[in-house]
């Protein structure tokens, strides 16, 4: 076995295919694009899912990559095991019908054993099979040699994941020999495929071979498919005979960072090695998601980072690191990494800026969750209970992020014990939640194959013409290949050369007219997509019949394919300026492009000043006076790539592209229609910026004939503000609103100041009506009020005044009633509590309250049941 690193066998792997002309994938953002039923991108052939299904046809169906990938759905046992990890990179080769079991056998047998390339032993080698799978069989023992006893069959060794594709699987095991073995050899998971040390699975072959329906039952595969993936950090660490993943080139700089920054030894550690081993797990989780766009939230992926991150910090203090430290480790994740993804490398000063964030809020959110558990010992000491409910453990860990062992550890120093059991009910009602939101999502339906049928050549020559005679070469109608499709209806057509824009990279359809050799118009195309193969796809309702190997005179709207130009060519502008004022962090997050705005999404993590968004206009719009040409080119990805072409994030781009320059202002890779000149936008206008999401912001904006036409409406608000103020011009607009607020502000100072001498006048009548409760005074009075603010301010008058123990005041306007009960210092002294009044004598008048012991307050819907809510008070008050 050679001496490699985990770099070299990457790059080995992905040339080893390439020789089996494959085509090298770049590895896919973690963020996943277009697949709302990923959280995050969890293997390999999760990002081939539209090449799987038949959706896209793929240039080369021979497809391999080394995929970063994440899974948080077992990060309990991250550190505990001795390969379970939050991210990971999974090799991967792939076919798209075109090899399958004997190539996809031989070649892997062929990586792990050459002297060439991996140059394992063949003698360590197993693999297990489907039981049924005598095919696979037949390849391994016929075909590499391999001994029959080392090739096992496994009734489980069965790949699907809902409807769509499925088939058997081979796996293969590496023997680490006995001495890795923590089992006996009698042990009944002791075998190649148990669970077990010594036997480690590296590398999994799936064979797609069925199409699993909605009944259960399994259809074959027209096009057979190859799945195989090989989890990098194993096989570094069977190369680098490393004990644990952890041990390896791809954790251990990491680790030693964190033994200088905690003075402690991982190697002396013991049972500390786990914290050190998660927090090296998850910092390269959390760099890669934020560099990828992701940031900690709430919900989503965005909990997710925020859980990773809480949960380093917890296992930094068992380190007795009890300061923000994880940002350290940024730079040595982009060391160890950033070679291959050199975005790491280019974000990393934004990535360190969140982390830090983050980690600063947490330890004030660990105040909060502190001061929290507190209050829920001295409830606890109150009731003489002695154990934290599983329930009250779940809140503090799903609310204040307060891990469950802090929890333990702060109850055992108080005496309390905690229900850890109830902790893991509630824990796996969470999961299940989160479970039953994922089942109807995660199946890969294959769709379709009707339009995968579509083998017809189309040209797209919508750049430089917008009108084109072409020959119908495919018509769709009800779900089948035509000759012909009527008048009335809908269908959808492919022809030869068309001038039509499909809708991709954020830009919309084109739409327009086909017309017959006489001019009179056959159909109108509503829209147009992209068939799997590339063609330009029309959406028609026909008004003749359209009939196939006709040739067509078709004609796109002009008009509206101007102004989408124009919009997109802005597009463009903004992203460049949005980097120039905001910073270089700032990447697209999604985009839509139509005649009538434009829409931006982009990551950042605060919104934008009223000045920011000035700049950022003043920007593009200066670009559009200044006149600068925009010029395309088509082009390698490496030329485009040395020229400082901008490749939007998560877009899959093809060894040949098309580059649009704006004066090398902006340079980006871009498939869209643009002006040929900036002047030729006109006018750019930022209409709207919000937040959409976790970092994420979005901007609206109009240009040309929209931004004038927004422009002229907000100046007709404008001149209708000024005559309803009187203002005469929208120039006084703004003195004439300063003069009314004053006037405004002036009368309501003197409002309140008449409702305070209305409310001491009040005060004193109320005041005087005490009644005796027993060993108490009481003062119980339904009063004529504003708001509930009034009736807190007669009981502060109260308060001052101390006319008796204890005031309850009742508000009743319409159908509702607010109610305040209010303890003297003396009632407070007997144990008397305003809370436990109002829960006694808030369901008379249909409601429920709360509150301190000095002042509660309630709500109800029953007017009618104020006075007996105060006889109530006395009663309470008698008892006592």
């Amino acid at each position: 076995m050679k001496e490699l690193t985990s770099s070299e066998i990457r790059s080995m792997f992905l040339e080893f295919f390439k020789e089996k002309g494959h085509k090298i994938e770049d590895s896919a953002s973690l963020v996943p694009v277009d697949d709302p039923t990923l959280l995050w991108i969890n293997s390999g052939v999760a990002t081939l899912k539209k090449y799987f299904d038949g959706t896209v046809i793929p240039d080369n169906p021979r497809i391999t990559s080394s995929q970063k990938s994440i899974r948080t759905n077992d990060i309990e046992n991250v550190g505990v095991t001795a390969r379970h990890h939050t991210m990971f990179e999974m090799l991967g080769n792939f076919s798209i019908g075109d090899y399958f079991k004997e190539e996809a056998i031989i070649w892997a047998w062929e990586f792990l054993t050459s002297e060439d390339w991996m140059a394992f032993d063949p003698e360590k080698l197993y693999v297990t099979i489907h039981s049924d799978d005598k095919e696979a069989r037949e390849i391994w023992e016929n075909k590499v040699g391999l001994p029959s006893e080392r090739v096992l069959n496994e009734d489980e060794n069965f790949w699907e994941i809902g409807e769509g594709p499925a088939g058997p699987q081979s796996e293969i095991f590496y023997d680490r020999g006995p001495e890795a073995n923590l089992l006996p050899a009698d042990h009944p998971e002791s075998y190649p495929g148990g669970e077990n040390e010594r036997w480690l699975e590296i590398w999994n072959l799936v064979f797609s071979q069925y199409n699993r329906l909605a009944d259960g039952s399994y259809d074959p595969l027209p096009n057979k498919n190859i799945d195989k993936g090989m989890g990098l950090e194993r096989i570094v660490s069977i190369v680098q005979d490393a004990p644990t993943n952890f041990e390896t080139d791809l954790f251990l700089p990491i680790i030693k960072k964190i033994e200088e920054i905690s003075a402690m030894n991982y190697e002396k550690a013991g049972k500390k090695k786990q914290s050190f081993k998660v927090i090296a797990d998850h910092i390269r989780s959390v760099s890669f998601a934020i560099a990828d766009g992701a940031l900690p939230s709430n919900e989503g992926r965005g909990y997710v980072l925020r859980r990773l991150i809480r949960r380093s910090i917890m296992h930094a203090r068992r380190l007795n690191i009890n300061e923000p430290f994880l940002s350290k480790l940024v730079p040595v994740v982009s060391e160890i990494m950033g070679d291959f993804y050199p975005n790491l490398i280019t974000a990393e000063d934004f990535v360190i800026k969140v982390i830090k964030k983050e980690e600063e809020r947490f330890h004030e959110t660990l105040t909060e969750g502190l001061e929290h558990l507190i209050e829920i010992f001295k409830l606890l000491k109150e009731k003489e209970i002695v154990s934290v409910s599983g329930k009250d453990a779940f809140l503090l860990y799903d609310t204040f992020g307060f891990p469950v062992e802090l929890t333990e550890e702060y109850a055992l120093e108080r005496g309390f014990d905690i229900d850890l059991e109830g902790f893991k009910v509630e824990m796996e009602k969470q999961r299940e939640r989160a479970r039953s939101a994922r089942s109807n999502d995660q199946s890969m339906k294959v769709q379709s194959e009707l339009l995968a049928k579509i083998d017809t050549e189309s040209e797209f020559v919508g750049y430089s013409a917008l009108e084109v005679e072409s020959k119908l070469v495919n018509i769709i109608f009800e779900d089948q290949f035509v000759d012909k499709v009527p008048g009335r209806s809908t269908a959808q057509v492919v022809f030869e050369q068309t001038p039509f824009y499909a809708e991709k990279g954020g830009q919309v359809g084109d739409r327009g007219l086909i017309r017959d050799q006489e001019g009179n118009i056959v159909a109108r195309v509503t829209d147009t997509q992209s068939a799997p193969a590339g063609q330009n796809l029309h959406i028609v309702e026909t008004t003749e019949d359209l009939i196939l190997g006709k040739t067509y005179h078709l004609e796109v709207q002009a008009f509206r394919r101007l102004l989408i130009e124009r919009n997109h060519t802005a597009t463009h502008l903004l992203h460049q300026a949005l980097k120039d004022v905001i910073g270089e962090h700032v990447n697209q997050a999604g985009s839509l492009v139509t005649a009538n705005q434009l829409r931006f999404d982009f990551t950042h993590l605060e919104k934008l000043t009223d000045a920011e968004i000035e700049r950022i206009e003043d920007i593009v719009n200066e670009k559009i006076a200044a006149a600068y040409p925009v010029e395309t080119i088509v082009t390698s990805i490496e030329e485009a790539q040395e020229m400082g072409a901008m490749a939007l994030f998560g877009e899959k781009y093809g060894d040949i592209v098309r580059v649009v320059s704006i004066n090398d202002y902006s340079v980006e890779l871009c498939g869209g229609n643009h002006v040929r000149n900036t002047s030729d936008i006109g006018l750019f206008k930022i209409t709207t910026e919000s937040g959409i999401g976790a970092g994420v912001r979005r901007i609206v904006a109009r240009t040309s004939e929209g931004a004038m036409k927004w422009i002229d409406e907000k100046l007709d608000i404008l001149s209708q503000t000024a005559e309803l103020t009187k203002a005469q011009t929208i120039e006084r607009v703004i003195d004439q609103v300063k003069n009314m607020y004053k006037e405004l502000e002036d009368l309501r100072r003197e409002n309140e100041s008449l409702q305070a001498k209305l409310s001491n006048v009040q005060a004193a009548d109320i005041f005087s009506h005490v009644r005796q409760a027993g060993e108490y005074s009481l003062i119980a009075e339904q009063v004529e009020a504003k708001n509930i603010d009034q009736l807190r301010k007669i009981s502060d008058n109260w308060a001052e005044e101390n006319p008796s123990d204890v005031l309850v005041l009742a508000l009743a306007r319409e159908d509702k009633v607010n109610m305040l009960v209010a303890m003297s210092k003396d009632a407070l002294e007997a144990g008397l509590k305003a809370g436990d009044l109002i829960k006694e004598i808030a369901p008379k008048i249909g409601g429920g309250g709360g509150g301190r012991p000095q002042m509660a307050q309630a709500g109800g819907k029953n007017p009618a049941g104020i006075q007996e809510a105060f006889e109530a008070a006395l009663s309470w008050l008698e008892e006592k």
